[in-house]
């Protein structure tokens, strides 16, 4: 037929076909091919059965999401899938890898599916701001009902082969040749004869949905939506299928995805997809990789013992380096805890948790990390200390060793100069919890050798990480721009906002909590401590502090924590407080908008991130976008920082910055020549 899809035939049963790597896209130059081959089998009377297979890794695993928001080139999906709907003879999928999104849709489209043992099955569109466009949110209710298709569509998390077994989306999953399989299985459904009701015409599992429990399942996902659309089209999707006529339901599952395809939201989720894979690449040619078999990891406390969970989480051993056995001893304790928390939880079994608990190596003494391929400092946040750190590994690690340190700010030239190595030396800033987010700032420091960063960017890929590339300054790019986004909130309590107001400006805004919750959340010590080591105050923030209040872990920050409660309540104490001060710097207090609270914190912000791209710090625009969204909850659906500008318009950002730059003259509001490019010509390229 064609080099992406070809026909076979093993007595009578066809074989289908789809090659086109690495992940089998439904591509143009697969439809069209795929169709003629279905239009020709229907109308071959010699074919007793069809089997849809595809080759390499994979099954179809999506569409070929660089053709939206272009012209659809025919045939569509939606066509291919009435055409085999319409065989009179059995049609088996036979899945392998992931059948995601357009590839579930395709599937869908057959009579059966079979799957191998290591497969997944899932509509994971909602995460590109969409829902499934192909009929997938009107047949998937079919087989698997409501309430489980709307967990799947909503959430857009693949089910494992076994689960879909028993939730009716596959009919048998096999081990061994999944082809030699799936023909005998088609071969067996002909022989036993028809009729064979496609999909669209099932609706006894339908008829069984308890209405009322899924508007209450749909409105509590709406609620935990925080202004995303495409969530809540997935929900209507569902229900329409349930209340509706098949092609009704169809019909506004079009409409709807016509709708968030074109949508702000949409292009932002998508603009991210890409900028990830984005991130994970260096320029120029690819350097050969270093073997990582054992990773060290010096300091078992809360940052330590999570990037250990991490690596171990990933399959690799651990030697955890503490500085005494009363130490190491509270770190795998801590550890431990963790893994029994989640098998509480139902996300860890128990024989899991014993495998990476055995992967732990516990020592006080330096020697033990001779035989580590990559050791990660995550000590107290000093120069000195991280200095005579790395003095030590300098003597201990062996050869050809990558030294990493976990800093969130300290240069790390002047580290890696601590060294007889520094070409080994660079930055790896987890972010906290280490063993639950996913955003990597991998700091590529002045002599770092090209080798060594080109492991570590892969290595981050296999522990589930999102690497972003990054240069030397103080904070990298997530923490220094954090600094710009946080300069103004002292003086926007002084004229007169509360926290709860700040706050609550981010939530509307989409952030899942505002920066005082936040701070109270990570401990309002750390940044004390940091401005201290700069020489900084924060009258507000210091004075709380000076009276132990270091939020959440205290009871008391910005905000009250009653009873152990995580929940902020408003301290009129801290009102009071935040009243003095502003009486003492003859500060009257006036009223402030929502609006003048986001132009004062995230126009900085973005100026700050201009300011990075300038200096090289960030390689891409986009890059900057996956550090905040990944690190700091920039809200999705506005794409990140950078992203969200050209949303906004960057000449507002401008002409913005400049009124508050005349107003306090603070180099914060200083609109930084790229941006000011940006404005005219709408790209961030220098």
């Amino acid at each position: 037929m064609s080099s992406s899809v070809s026909v076979a035939n093993e007595g009578g049963v066809a074989i289908v076909t789809i090659d086109n790597p690495p992940v089998n896209a439904l591509s143009f130059h697969v439809r069209e091919p795929l169709m003629q081959a279905l239009v020709a089998l229907r109308d071959d009377a010699s074919v007793t059965a069809i089997v849809i297979a595809c080759a390499g890794r994979t099954f179809v695993a999506g569409a070929d999401i660089t053709e939206f928001g272009k012209p659809m080139q025919q045939p569509e999906l939606r066509a291919i899938v009435a055409v085999l709907e319409a065989i009179a003879r059995p049609t088996v999928a036979a899945i392998h890898g992931t059948a995601l999104g357009g590839g579930l849709e395709l599937a869908l489209g057959c009579h059966f599916r079979v799957a191998d043992q290591g497969a997944r099955l899932g509509l994971p569109e909602v995460k590109l701001g969409i829902l499934p466009g192909g009929g997938g949110t009107v047949r998937l209710p079919r087989l698997v009902g409501a309430a489980k298709a709307l967990k799947m569509i909503v959430s857009g998390t693949p089910i494992g082969a076994d689960e879909a077994y028993g939730a009716g989306l596959v009919d048998a999953v096999f081990e061994g040749d999944l082809t030699t399989h799936a023909v005998n299985f088609a071969r067996e459904m002909a022989r036993k004869g028809g009729p064979f009701p496609p999909v669209r015409d099932r609706d006894d599992v339908l008829k069984e949905t308890d209405l009322a429990a899924f508007d209450a399942e749909a409105a509590d996902l709406a609620r935990k939506a925080r202004g995303l659309e495409a969530p809540i089209a997935c929900a209507q999707a569902v229900r329409d299928a349930v209340t509706l006529p098949f092609d009704e339901a169809l019909a506004e599952e079009r409409a709807l995805f016509v709708k968030l395809v074109a949508s702000d939201q949409s292009r932002a989720q998508r603009h991210l997809f890409f900028a990830e894979r984005e991130a994970a690449k260096l320029p120029g040619k690819d350097a050969v990789k270093r073997r990582i078999a054992r990773v060290g990891v010096i300091g078992a406390g809360t940052m330590g013992g999570g990037i250990a969970m991490a690596f171990a989480n990933g399959g690799f051993p651990v030697t955890l380096l503490e500085t005494s056995q009363e130490a190491l001893r509270r770190g795998l304790a801590t550890i431990e805890k963790n893994y029994t928390v989640s098998v509480a939880r139902g996300s860890l079994s128990e024989d899991a948790k014993r495998q990476r608990l055995a992967q732990f190596k516990g020592t006080i003494d330096h020697a033990d990390l001779a035989d580590c391929d990559l050791i990660v400092e995550a000590a107290f946040e000093d120069m000195a200390v991280k200095k005579e750190i790395f003095g030590k590994l300098d003597a201990a690690a062996r050869p050809g060793a990558i030294l990493a340190t976990n800093t969130s700010y300290l240069d790390i030239d002047e580290i890696a100069a601590s060294t007889s190595r520094p070409q080994d030396v660079l930055g790896l800033h987890f972010f906290s919890p280490a063993n639950v987010m996913k955003l990597l700032e991998i700091v590529r420091a002045e002599k770092t050798a090209p080798d060594a960063l080109a492991t570590v960017i892969d290595l981050a890929r296999r522990i589930g990480k999102v690497a972003v590339v990054v240069g030397v300054c103080h904070g990298f790019v997530g923490n220094r721009m954090l600094a710009a986004r946080g300069s103004e909130s002292e003086a926007l309590l002084l004229e007169g906002a509360t926290p709860s107001q700040i706050d609550k400006a981010f939530t509307d805004f989409g952030w899942p909590m505002g920066p005082f919750q936040m701070g109270d959340l990570a401990g309002l010590d750390i940044g004390w401590r940091n401005r201290k080591a700069r020489g900084l105050t924060a009258p507000i923030a210091d004075t709380l502090c000076q009276q132990g209040r270091f939020g959440q872990k205290t009871g008391r920050g910005f905000y009250l924590y009653e009873n152990g409660s995580r929940t902020p309540v408003p301290d009129p104490e801290v009102e009071a407080l935040i009243r003095d001060k502003a009486a003492e710097k003859g500060i009257v207090p006036r009223t402030i908008d929502a609006d003048e609270i986001i132009e004062r914190t995230l126009y900085p912000l973005v100026n700050e991130g201009a300011k990075i791209l300038e200096e090289g710090i960030a390689a891409r625009a986009s890059d900057i976008d996956v550090v905040w969204v990944n690190g700091y909850g920039f809200p999705i659906g506005k794409g990140g920082p950078m992203f969200w500008a050209g949303l906004e318009g960057a000449a507002r950002i401008v002409g913005r910055l400049r009124y508050w730059h005349e107003r306090t003259g603070k180099d914060v509001f200083k609109p930084a020549p790229l941006l000011e490019r940006m404005a005219k010509t709408d790209s961030w390229e220098a």
